[in-house]
């Protein structure tokens, strides 16, 4: 399966983007199509064996579209920046020509209802300028009107063609009676030629308001894409050369300077200094930076000069993974987008089908036609679209550009809709609450044996990955002991090591594992328990059938691991912890965070069932974690939060990833996405209003009461504004601030 993003134009409603969407899906071959109005993009997963890339083009040509393939260069490009300047330009254009054409039509018909003073030509040639006037505001906008007569004729209307419609039907009727009125034939009539006019030029407003607003919700993606420098400074026969960012290779040494943006991530080989990395981790201190760490591209070195080696170009950048991620995100859609989806895609048909219901009924109740063609023509340009179309996009793009901002990647709108409905959050133990890098605390001598505990545990552990091992193994070369070769070496998960050391086997770890090989513990319960009390992990070191010592590990809890879960709790969420460590381990640690619930001596492969049980328990789980053990976890629960390092962060496990390690953001991912929904159902909530309440007053429904109508230029003025309401509530997100600031 193969993923591509390709950008639509053309669309210019949500009922553009459901007939592209459905028709793909309609594909074979094609896996997964979502087309997103509000980003104007379509994200397709497909198989290249079944379907191309050209067809896939070809398909949304017919339907009247334009697609092109999306890429990071092309987004990166001026010229791409410039499409979008003249694009917004043009309708900038169109509006202000049609304004011009409409504005004698305005104070005609104005000045006829306030007494304003009236040109006698205007008297006497009104109708035949009003005609003139308004053929020129049609003319400048004509495009909508081929648009909207093109998807009536493919039988897939859009927002375009109910403009068409009321437009046209008020032009033609007009005229016709312009030329009675002319060939001096008697008729009693009203001109719509004003309606017509002011129907195009709030349209056109509209729209041009609406490309405003929507390219500054899309301003997170232009922003990372900005972060990275245009050149790099490389070291080429011991001399320095500037070339452009795209011809740097990985393996070519790079120069940095102070104040200078570093161009790729790579690996620090000379040279030492402070690098500020909030533009990817949200860390507003400056990280130090030797021989031997990452650097990140796009971030800035501070104070010394920094020589290192390119290790990630282009699009394994961190950089770009990154905004692969975000402009994902900004496409995809939340659950409770879907509904909008399928009212959209049978809305417009809907629309025309109670205007026509609605222009009968009037007729059949002995009405003047001029009266039933008002409310066709009402509820054909108040009923668009576009702001049920914009109402989650906009809300989605902007949530996820501000969770960037602070060093979270949220990678889906789904993402964003469950961690809002969360109750319990189950952190990781080992690396995720604390700092994954443990140290001997303990040594205890069991026999009276000769032998050194301490070298044998670290001779066997030496071989083994695990952080523990590490910190007894570190620990022995802190006392500089000898560590000796080790045969037959095996790891078992959840249990320790077992290997041979001068022909003897030696057993090294938990309770279970020496039960299972016919060894009693009991002799050093007592012992086991005290340090384990203590919050420490307790190994049991055995020589063939002999217990001789117990070895004592304990992990540092991380910074605001404690704040975190208070956080939360004040969010009134569950909190758990899950670990492999016993019971008293997990207890010792829980009891100094403050959480309410230990999952302990559970196996790597256990995580998900657990996980599964809290699920069918009713609750709806999140689960942090390092995202590499704790993969399964992560997929099992509703939300999986992974840990990045900053150059991890294209891991697959997790639908959202915490850039920096800092657990707080977990509260700040959860109160942004609570935040982000509010908006959405706000935006939602008025634009189904908007149509709910729009439609029965155009149809006419105030009438018999008041005798009040819907002029369709308010319709239309209505009708553009609500799209513009609605992107405009979205980009008041910007306000948005963190729990984190405010608490601590």
């Amino acid at each position: 399966m193969e993923k591509i993003i390709l950008e639509i134009s053309g669309m210019h409603c949500a009922s553009c983007s459901a007939i592209i969407e459905n028709a793909l899906k309609e594909e074979e071959g094609i896996k997964s199509a979502n087309v997103n109005f509000g980003t104007e993009k379509a994200y397709l997963e497909f198989d290249s064996v079944e379907i191309s890339i050209a067809r896939i083009k070809k398909i949304i040509e017919k339907l009247g579209y334009k697609a092109s393939e999306e890429s990071l260069e092309e987004e990166m490009d001026d010229h791409h920046k410039e499409a979008k300047a003249q694009e917004i330009q043009k309708l900038k254009k169109r509006f202000v020509f049609a304004l011009i054409f409409s504005l004698p039509i305005i104070y005609m018909v104005m000045g006829e209802m306030l007494g304003l003073p009236m040109p006698m030509f205007f008297e006497d040639y009104g109708s035949t300028i009003q005609l003139v006037l308004v053929t020129g505001v049609i003319i400048s906008c004509f495009n909508i009107w081929t648009s909207g007569f093109k998807n009536l004729l493919r039988l897939a209307p859009n927002m375009d063609s109910l403009i068409f419609i009321g437009t046209a039907v008020a032009y033609f009727y007009s005229l016709i009676i312009s030329i009675l009125i002319f060939l001096s034939v008697e008729v009693e009539a009203h001109l719509y030629y004003e309606s017509a006019a002011l129907i195009l030029v709030f349209i056109s407003l509209g729209k041009y308001l609406e490309a405003i607003t929507k390219g500054k919700t899309s301003e997170a993606i232009k922003k990372l894409i900005g972060l990275q420098p245009k050149e790099a400074t490389i070291i080429k026969d011991n001399e320095e050369i500037k070339i452009p960012i795209s011809e740097v290779k990985a393996g070519d040494i790079i120069l940095v300077k102070p104040g200078e943006k570093i161009p790729v991530d790579g690996i620090v080989i000379d040279g030492y200094s402070g690098v500020d990395e909030k533009a990817i981790t949200g860390e507003s201190i400056p990280v130090e930076k030797k021989k031997g760490d990452e650097v990140i591209g796009a971030t800035i070195n501070k104070t010394g000069v920094l020589k290192f080696k390119a290790m990630r170009v282009g699009k394994d950048m961190v950089l770009s993974q990154i905004i692969k991620i975000v402009e994902e995100a900004m496409g995809s859609k939340a659950p409770i987008q879907l509904l909008a989806d399928k009212v959209s895609f049978y809305f417009v048909p809907f629309v025309i089908g109670i205007a026509i219901l609605s222009f009968a009924i009037w007729l059949l109740l002995g009405q003047p036609l001029s009266l039933a063609l008002t409310t066709f023509v009402a509820i054909l340009i108040i009923a668009c679209p576009c702001a049920l179309g914009l109402a989650t996009p906009t809300a989605v793009m902007m949530g996820t550009g501000l969770a960037a901002k602070n060093g979270i990647l949220i990678k889906s709108g789904k993402a964003l809709e469950i961690a809002r409905d969360l109750n319990i959050v189950i952190f990781d133990k080992t690396g995720t609450l604390t700092r994954g890098e443990p140290v001997v605390t303990d040594i205890v001598e069991i026999s009276n044996s000769k032998l050194d505990v301490l070298q044998i545990s670290a001779s066997i552990e030496k071989n083994s990955e695990h952080p523990l091992a590490q910190a007894i193994v570190n620990k022995a070369k802190e006392k500089n002991l000898k560590l000796d070769e080790v045969k037959d070496f095996q790891a078992i998960p959840g249990y320790g090591i077992s290997a041979r050391l001068e022909n003897k086997k030696i057993l090294f770890g938990t309770r279970k594992l020496m039960a299972n090989n016919q060894i009693n513990s009991n002799i050093v319960e007592e012992k086991m328990i005290v340090l384990e009390d203590q919050g420490k992990t307790a190994m049991i070191l055995a020589v063939e059938k002999d217990i001789i010592g117990i070895i004592a590990v304990a992990d540092t809890l991380k910074d605001y691991s404690k704040e975190a879960v208070e956080m939360l709790h004040k969010m009134g969420k569950g909190v758990a912890m899950i670990t492999g460590d016993n019971k008293r381990v997990g207890q010792a640690i829980a009891k100094l965070v403050g959480i309410d619930r230990v999952l302990a001596e559970v196996l790597p492969q256990g995580k998900s069932a657990e996980i599964k049980k809290l699920q069918s328990e009713g609750n709806i789980v999140a689960m942090v974690g390092d995202g590499i053990n704790d993969a399964p976890a992560l997929a099992q629960a509703d939300l999986g939060i992974a840990l990045g390092s900053g150059t991890d962060v294209a891991m697959e496990t997790g639908e959202i990833v915490l850039i920096k390690d800092d657990l707080r953001d977990v509260v700040t991912a959860i109160d942004l996405s609570r935040y982000t929904l509010k908006k959405i159902k706000q935006n939602l909530f008025w634009a189904f209003v908007y149509n709910i309440v729009g439609i029965p007053v155009a149809a006419g429904v105030l009438y018999p009461f008041t005798g009040w109508l819907l002029n369709p230029a308010i319709a239309a003025a209505a009708m553009a504004f609500s799209s513009v309401s609605v992107v405009s509530n979205s980009l008041l997100m910007k306000r948005y601030r963190s729990r984190i600031g405010k608490e601590s």
